[in-house]
C-alpha cells in the first residue's frame, strides 16, 4: 500500500483514532500537530516546520530523536531474528543480554533479576502482581493492600489506574479495584503543614506509618511511589523524604516499589531517582528511557528479598506475561541506548543543562507574575503557573492560561506539554544550554502576551 500524500494526512488527521486523555471533540475541533521527522532535540512538522522537542516525545526520548547507533542496532536485529516470544520454554540472546546488562547497571540498588513487559503500564502491574504473590508465598496471603501518593501517576491498567492519585484519570473508570489507599504527596509548594521541607519529609514519613498502622500492617503488601512525581506536576520531596519512607516500610516489612518509568536512566541527573535519594527499593519499574522510545519495552527488577521468595516454592509460577514482552528490536534497541547513556554522559549532561535550565527560569519567574514555582532535578523540570503569585491561586479551568501559553510556544517552535498549569519540561539528555536559551525566549514571550490577554478579560 503506498503512502498518501501530505494533503490527505491532514485532511485525515483526527478523523479516524482518537488521542489519548483527550476529548475526541475538543480534538476534531483542534487537530493534533502531525511530527514527520526528528534530529537530535528537535522535530520537524508534516511541513518542515522545525521544533525545539521540549517534551522528548513523551518524557521517553533521551538519547535523542534520529540516533544511528540504535537505528542500526534495531536494523541489524531486523535482518538476523524479528521476533520470538519468551513463552514454553524459549527466548532469544538480546533479552539475555539486557538482563545481564539491566541486573550490573542496578548493583547499586540491589536489583537481582528483570521481569520485560512492552512499557509502563505493564510493568507497573508485573510490579503489584509480583508484590501479592511475593506475600502468597511468604505464607501472608492476607497482605494484600497497596498504599500510593495524591497526584501519583502509575499507568493505566486497572492496577496502576487504582494507585493513581489525580481524581480526573480516575473518575469515568471507577469502581477501581479494591485495596488501593493514598497518602499525602510531599508536595512543598502547596503543603498546609509547614514551611520546613525537612518538616514537611517527616510528616509526610508519618502519615505513610499511620496509614500502615491504621491498615493493619499485616495487610498492607507495598508502597509504590514516583522518585520525583511527574504527571501529577514535576513534584520534587524533600531531600529526606525517601530515606524515611525506606525506614517506615522496614518498620513494618512493606515492599517499597520505586515506580522509574520517568526518572530511571538519567533524566533527573542521576542514572536513576532511587540512586539520586540514596535508597534501595524492593523493585524499580522502567520503562521510557530504557531505549529512548526507539521500541516499546518495559522492565520490572526487584531484589534478592523477592527472589528468594520464589526459589524452590511449589507455588513459584508467575502466571504473568504478554506475547510482545522483550521483543528482540526493543531489546537490541535497548543494548545500544544504554550504551550511550554511559559512554556519553546523558545523566551528567541531564544534570548540567539542567542545573542552568531551571536557573534561567527562576529568573523568568521573577520577571512574570503568574510563574508561581520553578521546581525539578536534571531535565526533569516543572514551572507552575499561578493566577496569583502572593496567595498561589490557581487559574480557572475556563482560562485555559496555561494551554494557551503552551500553544504560543508551539507556534514559535518549541513544544511545551502543560497538565493543569504547570509545564512539564522533559528535552532530550542531550539538550545544549543554547537551545535552552531559546526555549526560556520563547517561553517568556509567550507569558507575556498571554498576561496581557488575561489582564484584558
Amino acid at each position: 500500500m503506498t503512502r498518501k500524500n501530505a494533503v490527505d494526512v491532514k485532511k485525515w488527521n483526527a478523523e479516524y483514532q482518537w488521542q489519548p486523555f483527550a476529548d475526541p471533540n475538543a480534538v476534531a475541533n483542534d487537530k493534533p500537530l502531525i511530527i514527520e521527522s526528528g534530529k537530535g532535540s528537535i522535530v520537524y512538522d508534516i511541513d518542515g516546520k522545525e521544533y525545539i522537542d521540549g517534551q522528548g516525545g513523551l518524557w521517553n526520548v533521551n538519547a535523542g530523536h534520529g540516533r544511528k547507533e540504535i537505528i542500526d542496532a534495531i536494523t541489524e536485529q531486523l535482518n538476523q531474528l524479528q521476533f520470538y516470544s519468551l513463552f514454553g520454554g524459549t527466548t532469544h540472546s538480546r533479552s539475555i543480554e539486557l538482563s545481564k546488562l539491566l541486573v550490573d547497571m542496578t548493583a547499586e540498588e540491589g536489583m537481582k533479576r528483570v521481569f520485560f513487559s512492552t512499557g509502563g503500564s505493564e510493568a507497573v502491574e508485573t510490579a503489584l502482581k509480583l508484590a501479592r504473590q511475593y506475600w502468597k508465598l511468604n505464607g501472608q496471603a492476607q497482605r494484600t493492600k497497596i498504599i500510593s501518593l495524591q497526584r501519583a501517576y502509575h499507568g493505566v491498567g486497572y492496577g496502576g489506574l487504582s494507585a493513581n492519585g489525580t481524581p480526573a484519570f480516575r473518575r469515568m473508570f471507577e469502581p477501581l479495584m479494591s485495596g488501593f489507599f493514598r497518602v499525602e504527596s510531599p508536595y512543598f509548594y502547596r503543603n498546609p503543614f509547614t514551611d520546613d521541607p525537612s518538616e514537611l519529609a517527616r510528616i509526610c514519613a508519618m502519615m505513610l506509618e499511620r496509614t500502615i498502622i491504621d491498615q493493619s500492617p499485616d495487610t498492607v503488601a507495598a508502597f509504590i511511589a514516583e522518585p520525583i512525581q511527574g504527571a501529577g506536576g514535576i513534584i520534587v520531596p524533600p531531600a529526606e523524604y525517601w530515606r524515611l519512607v525506606r525506614e517506615v516500610c522496614d518498620k513494618y516489612g512493606v515492599l517499597l516499589i520505586a515506580d522509574e518509568v520517568v526518572t530511571g536512566f538519567g533524566r533527573t541527573g542521576s542514572l536513576f531517582g532511587s540512586r539520586l535519594w540514596g535508597v534501595k527499593p524492593d523493585m524499580m519499574i522502567f520503562a521510557k528511557g530504557i531505549n529512548s522510545g526507539y521500541v516499546p519495552l518495559g522492565a520490572t527488577m526487584f531484589n534478592d528479598r523477592i527472589e528468594q521468595a520464589f526459589k524452590d516454592h511449589p507455588d513459584a509460577g508467575f502466571m504473568h506475561g504478554n506475547t510482545y514482552l522483550a521483543h528482540p528490536l526493543a531489546c537490541a534497541a535497548a543494548i545500544a541506548n544504554l550504551d550511550m547513556v554511559v559512554k556519553e554522559g546523558l545523566a551528567q549532561n541531564a544534570g548540567e543543562v539542567g542545573t542552568y535550565f531551571i536557573s534561567r527560569l527562576a529568573e523568568l519567574g521573577h520577571r512574570q507574575k503568574h510563574v508561581g514555582e520553578v521546581r525539578g532535578r536534571g531535565l526533569m523540570i516543572g514551572v507552575e503557573l499561578v493566577a496569583d503569585k502572593p496567595t498561589k491561586t490557581r487559574f480557572a479551568d475556563s482560562d485555559y492560561f496555561g494551554h494557551c501559553v503552551a500553544r504560543r510556544c508551539r507556534d514559535n517552535g518549541v513544544l511545551i506539554r502543560n497538565v493543569y498549569d504547570t509545564f512539564i519540561i522533559s528535552p532530550p539528555l542531550i539538550l545544549t544550554k543554547a537551545q535552552v536559551d531559546r526555549m526560556v525566549e520563547v517561553m517568556e514571550e509567550a507569558l507575556t502576551y498571554q498576561t496581557g490577554v488575561f489582564a484584558g478579560k
